[in-house]
């Protein structure tokens, strides 16, 4: 058998790993409820479906542009005129398969093999794997309570000093995923500013917007027109599974994501692009979702500390608690199995998320049913009573 590459032996995504056992264990009959991905309990808006039925009738779907049709497009630039005050050109906007597209396409198209890229300790653990696996050298940066669990200039500078040499990028998500930060304006225009004074590419996914409780949801665009902006249709929009997204670029960019994307992609799935566009306008229903997820969030930020889970972060945006749960035990990866295995409630390990300090953190989504929710925090009371 011919030998697998280096760049194949990346971490595997735990949060998934934990989503198939307890896929497993569902179709086995046992009443699992995951709280271990961040997947809305509500389908995709009404009007979104409605339009994915009519384009189905007609059946006319194929390739469009590789970065998009010109009408999401056009949708998409219409929501940041009203919701952020920006007038954006839409031919600088890329829509992708998912966020996920977004990613590869901006560490393709903006680093090479073995530049360096700054990313928040805890983060998103396909940030890591991604840029591993394409050569890149990942410089995590711890994200703490001093530094408002998120990424500052002195953070960034400390950390090219001690490397020696400079950051080429810098990728910074607010909602944060697991910690929920929201960076302010302010400390986001300090984070584009440093990083466009030392001429290192600024990278904002802004996946989570739409879902912030507390502080001030900012676009870097408000900020930075030269940030590459990553959004989604997955988490506000609950499309999770028609796996579309876009980016913001700069002009001058565009063609160079375009030509990368043409190769890899061909171009995003037109039926979700349609849904998608649709679903732009379905905000009154999509704030019903999110007020759901707001009661999600009382209920967790009140019954964790209960069972003897400390809140580890600040829960102000995205639909997650990052919990500390070294009280019970200094292995998150077992005690995550446990969990699973004894009583059917699937959680994350933090170790996914930070593998320094994840052997005693928990990432729980509340993106689920309120019920569900309830039933969760009851049954782990009891197990750990």
């Amino acid at each position: 058998m011919a030998q697998m590459s280096k760049r194949s032996a990346v971490e595997p995504f735990h949060a998934m790993d934990v989503l198939a056992e307890a896929t497993r264990r569902r179709d086995s009959g046992h009443p699992v409820i995951s709280m271990a991905v961040g997947q809305p309990a509500h389908p995709a808006p009404k009007a979104a479906l409605d339009a994915a039925r009519r384009a189905l009738d007609h059946g006319r779907l194929g390739y469009t542009d590789a970065l998009g049709t010109h009408s999401l497009k056009r949708a998409i630039a219409a929501h940041y005129h009203s919701r952020h005050g920006i007038t954006l050109d839409p031919q600088r906007i890329a829509v992708t398969t998912g966020s996920s597209a977004g990613f590869n396409l901006a560490f393709l198209a903006l680093f090479d093999p073995g530049d360096r890229v700054a990313i928040a300790r805890p983060g998103y653990p396909a940030y890591r794997n991604i840029m591993a696996a394409l050569g890149l050298e990942v410089v995590e940066i711890e994200a703490n309570a001093e530094a408002g669990f998120t990424l500052t200039p002195d953070s960034l500078e400390g950390a090219a000093a001690r490397a020696g040499k400079p950051l080429k990028g810098v990728l910074l998500a607010s909602p944060a995923n697991p910690t929920g930060t929201v960076t302010g304006k302010a400390q986001l225009k300090a984070l584009a500013d440093y990083c466009r004074d030392h001429s290192i590419a600024f990278i904002s996914d802004e996946i989570y917007h739409g879902l912030t409780f507390a502080g001030e949801e900012t676009t870097a665009l408000e900020v930075a027109d030269d940030a590459v902006v990553i959004n989604s249709f997955s988490k506000y929009y609950c499309m999770t599974g028609w796996r579309i997204g876009w980016m913001v670029l700069p002009e001058a960019r565009v063609r160079a994501f375009e030509r990368i994307a043409q190769s890899l992609y061909i171009s995003p799935p037109e039926l979700s692009q349609i849904a998608a566009e649709a679903a732009l306008g379905a905000h009154e229903e999509l704030d019903g979702y999110k007020r759901a997820y707001a009661a999600n969030r009382a209920l967790l930020l009140e019954r964790l500390p209960q069972i003897g889970f400390s809140i580890a972060s600040p829960m102000d945006g995205a639909f997650y608690a990052y919990a500390d749960v070294s009280r019970f035990t200094n292995d998150s990866m077992a005690f995550a199995r446990r969990m699973l295995a004894e009583i059917d409630v699937a959680a994350t390990p933090g170790f996914d998320f930070d593998p320094l300090e994840g052997h005693r953190t928990m990432r729980f989504s509340y993106a689920g049913a309120a019920t569900e929710m309830e039933e969760a925090m009851n049954r782990i009371a009891r197990w750990l009573a």
